[in-house]
Parts: structure tokens; sequence; C-alpha cells
């Protein structure tokens, strides 16, 4: 097994997170940034785009995911939504991912025999992009998790930290020190995924 695998395997949804983080912001940045610019992409079209909130700023983001929130959801249901937000505040940052759309439809006019796929293949590098991320800052010692709130909040946190209007959000990377264990994951035999010819 190669430490890349292993790192993998290690790379969880922790959602019991904290700000007892070691690296400084710097780091984290260069670790987000790198992990980003080397995930490959269609055409090398370098779609993915990423906002990295920190402090303040990543508290803001979940408190605007609450009042997006509150309006759509039952009141009897809010609470639980209430709680499972504050733990996300409770992480030291957040990643927020994008696809550059124009990007997109610029190749769907260069290529037009393709078109129709640069759309699914943008989110598989957006994919990509995350999930390289996300196993970079496991690698890094931190815990994290991948939510998916958009679009509900795309309106909020575009206004907040003038995000251009061909950046559409995709996901939301939340991170911090691990503060609780992963759940148990269970696997599918390999005989119902996988399939293997010489």
């Amino acid at each position: 097994m190669t430490k890349f695998l292993d790192t993998i395997k290690q790379r969880r949804s922790i959602y019991g997170l904290g700000k007892n983080v070691a690296l400084s912001d710097t780091e984290i940045e260069d670790i987000v940034i790198e992990a980003v610019k080397n995930s490959p992409t269609a055409f090398n079209a370098q779609s993915p785009r990423a906002v990295i909130l920190f402090g303040e700023a990543h508290e803001k983001l979940w408190t605007l995911t609450e009042a997006a929130l509150e309006p759509l959801t039952p009141p009897e249901a809010f609470e639980a939504t209430k709680q499972k937000l504050a733990g996300f505040k409770a992480g030291y940052g957040t990643v927020l991912f994008f696809i550059h759309t124009d990007t997109v439809k610029n190749l769907q006019d260069q290529f037009a025999l393709y078109a129709e796929n640069f759309p699914v293949w943008a989110e598989q590098s957006n994919g990509i992009a995350q999930a390289n991320a996300w196993t970079a800052l496991e690698e890094a010692g931190l815990g994290a998790n991948l939510q998916h709130y958009n679009p509900v909040i795309d309106d909020a946190v575009a206004a907040e930290w003038s995000i251009p209007e061909n950046w559409q959000l995709r996901a939301q990377l939340v991170f911090g020190s691990k503060e609780s264990e992963p759940n148990e994951k269970e696997f599918l035999s390999d005989d119902e995924r996988f399939r293997v010819f010489h």
C-alpha cells in the first residue's frame, strides 16, 4: 500500500471540528492552492476556482447559511439545522469551490462536437479538485467534511465576497482540528463494484 492510498483511506468526513490547528493560515492556503492547481481538468481547462475563508469570514459563511435556510426549513426542524451549522462554524475554515462558467461556454463554442460534455467534465474536474484538497488537508493532519448548500447560499456568498457572476458555487469544504472520530464506513463487496479482465 502506498502512502497516497493510505491517506485516501484516512480521508473521512469529520463532523467534530475545532480551531486547534497548528498550521498557519498561509500553510493551509498553500496546501489548498497547490492541490487545486495540480488537479487535472479536461482540455486543461482549469475551470475550478476556490475561495478560502478563515476566522470571521469562515464564521460569517455559516451565519449567512443559517439565515438563508431558516425561511426554508420547518420551525420544528430548524433547531437541528442550527446545531449542524454551529458544528461547521466551530471549524477553522472553509474552502468554497466554484466552476468558472465562461471557461465551459468557451470550450462548448470551440468544440461543438463535445459541447454537451463540457459541463459534465467541469463537474468532474471540480470534484477532483475537492477530493485532492480534502486529501491534502488530511495528510497535513486536519479533518474536514464536504457540504453542498448551493444554490441556497449563492447570492449571499456572491454579495459578501464579491464573487464574479461567472463563478458558480458547487461545494463547501469545512476544515479544522479533529475533535471527533469518523463514523464507521461500510463498503459494498468488491464483486459488486469491480470487474477485471486480462
